[in-house]
């Protein structure tokens, strides 16, 4: 079942939309194989910003540019992917870590918009005092379903916790959603400055969510560069800015991707500029 009316039917793949352990099989390729390089997780420093939002809003403009995509939800504390895209999930992460499923079980996809999806266990916060055994070894499972798509996203929590760097250290590179407010910017140098300090190999990009102009994008994105580059000796590029729109609360309300309800919208138009990026540069 799911919510507006939205149900999941059997795949001809032999898949089931919303994953059951007897129809779930393994892509070939995920048997023997791990990969880190097309994962990207969704960072900031601060709740608010509109990190989930563009999750999702950045995996439906990715599979509608072709690319098979999977959106994790790694929001171990408050997870609400399926919230957002108005979704009732049979399967989720919790029966995962409580060992009744397999990552792989997990997978659902999403009828409307293409992209697969494991969902959290939504609005429990029960995950977050997973140990960091098993979230490595949920780590090292995604990155073995990994090889099975051309991208993954994973939804972080906010902050800096330990769940949510281990979490990070799944993927190969970190898309950092930041806002003009002087706190989400803090917050959003302070993760950059953990992550770096704990996972050094770690590259990071930058979005400027929610601002007025490209022209304010450009200064909240310099804000944040500067304080990388004297403190940090970094300088993670742009990867995009998405104007405020008023649209964005209006999809978000009716648990509809934008690029569905108001696809020539400036926000959706920004989203799908960020996935040709992240398409082109091999990422």
């Amino acid at each position: 079942k799911a919510r507006n009316g939205r149900r999941a039917r059997p795949r001809t793949d032999g898949r089931r939309r919303f994953m059951t352990t007897e129809t779930r099989s393994t892509p070939a390729a995920a048997k023997t194989t791990t990969k880190s390089g097309n994962i990207t997780a969704i960072a900031s420093g601060k709740g608010g910003v509109g990190k989930t939002w563009l999750s999702i809003t950045l995996a439906h403009a990715l599979t509608k540019a072709k690319a098979k995509t999977l959106l994790f939800d790694g929001d171990l504390g408050l997870a609400n992917l399926d919230i957002q895209l108005g979704l009732m999930p049979e399967q989720d992460l919790g029966s995962v870590i409580g060992g009744k499923l397999t990552l792989n079980q997990a997978v659902l996809n999403h009828d409307a918009y293409g992209f697969d999806i494991i969902a959290g266990l939504s609005g429990s916060g029960g995950l977050v005092n997973i140990t960091a055994n098993r979230l490595k070894m949920l780590g090292d499972d995604l990155k073995s379903l990994a090889a099975g798509y051309d991208q993954v996203l994973i939804d972080l929590g906010a902050g800096v916790e330990q769940t949510v760097q281990n979490l990070t250290r799944s993927a190969g590179q970190v898309i950092v959603v930041v806002t003009d407010e002087p706190t989400s910017l803090t917050d959003a140098y302070a993760f950059i400055k953990v992550t770096q300090t704990e996972i050094p190999e770690m590259g990071f990009q930058v979005v400027a969510n929610i601002v007025n102009s490209m022209r304010e994008g450009e200064r909240t994105y310099n804000t944040l560069l500067k304080a990388c580059e004297a403190f940090l000796k970094i300088s993670p590029p742009l990867l995009g800015i998405i104007r405020r729109d008023a649209k964005v609360p209006e999809a978000i309300r009716s648990q509809t991707a934008i690029l569905t309800r108001s696809p020539n919208s400036e926000a959706a138009c920004d989203v799908e500029k960020i996935a040709k990026k992240l398409l082109i540069s091999g990422i």
